[in-house]
């Protein structure tokens, strides 16, 4: 591993410790904000915040070919991004922080299960990761003694998949596109996909969104904006494999920050049920000795 493969894995390490923190964040906003405002605010904050960095950083000499493809991609990326993140918020709602953060991360699941569709092989330890992921799943939703899946829950899984439809887009496209103009423009889609769909389910009220001012700086500037653009440009850099395992740290923070930060306490049925959810996402992303290790666990299929 050279130098910048090392640095871009402290980059995604550092992503993770900022997206579970955003948990935190997301989970104090929704008291304050609806889901659609939070988006809104987000994501225009994250636009914002990537803007200045698309003159200095941004490749001057790209192509009108290329700053086409960047926008496109990112503008795809971006409807992607406020289906996982809409579903997210209103999961989280309904949910502790560390059971939304366990329950996103099982996008690296889906990933592989994402490849049968295309014809991918899916390896016998990527089943054996499923079933135990399964296992963790249903003692994380046992409620009561009885396994249902709560409200909360149920959402937080299909945002998985829309993040898990999100990170293979993002994989196919970055060596085609300036990764500053992709990011910059799959947070403004976000955002104006928000703004569009506000006012047909929600009230915009500006008190709300001013007593969700931390929440919505910090899921918008740090997490969005820092977040997702560290993402990107790392990922670029590092092994799809790996740059998800690193990624999948953010559950381990997310639960870390809600103990910390909220005083949330899981179960110790649910402790296990994350513990499981986590060594199923390890699992899954052990390198193997297959010439087609690349497409068992992290199918390019687009």
């Amino acid at each position: 591993m050279n130098k910048k493969q090392i640095e871009s894995c402290l980059l995604l390490m550092l992503t993770a410790f900022i997206w579970g923190i955003a948990f935190v964040a997301q989970k104090v906003g929704t008291t304050d904000v609806g889901p659609l405002t939070f988006s809104a605010s987000r994501y225009f904050l994250g636009g914002l915040a990537v803007l200045p960095c698309a003159y200095f950083f941004a490749d001057k000499n790209m192509t009108k070919a290329k700053l086409k493809t960047s926008l496109l991609a990112g503008s795809f990326c971006g409807i992607l991004l406020f289906i996982a993140s809409f579903l997210q918020q209103i999961g989280i709602q309904y949910t502790t922080v560390g059971k939304a953060g366990f329950i996103t991360t099982l996008y690296i699941i889906i990933i592989p299960l994402i490849g049968l569709a295309f014809k991918k092989k899916v390896s016998l330890r990527i089943w054996v990761s499923i079933v135990i992921a399964l296992l963790g799943m249903y003692l994380l939703c046992l409620a009561g003694g009885n396994f249902t899946v709560q409200t909360g829950d149920f959402y937080v899984f299909f945002c998985a998949i829309g993040f898990a439809c999100q990170i293979l887009f993002i994989d196919y496209y970055l060596p085609k596109v300036e990764p500053i103009y992709f990011a910059m423009t799959q947070f403004f889609v976000a955002a104006l996909i928000s703004l569009i769909l506000l006012p047909f389910f929600e009230p915009l009220e500006l008190s709300g969104i001013i007593s969700a001012r931390v929440s919505i700086l910090y899921a918008g500037l740090i997490s969005a904006g820092i977040g997702y653009t560290l993402q990107i440009i790392a990922q670029k850099h590092v092994k799809p494999v790996v740059a998800s395992m690193i990624m999948s740290l953010e559950a381990v923070f997310s639960l870390l920050a809600g103990f910390i930060i909220l005083g949330d306490r899981l179960s110790s049925r649910e402790l296990i049920g994350c513990a499981l959810v986590f060594t199923a996402i390890i699992l899954a992303q052990l390198p193997t000795k297959s010439a087609n290790a690349k497409a068992d666990i992290m199918p390019e299929i687009l």
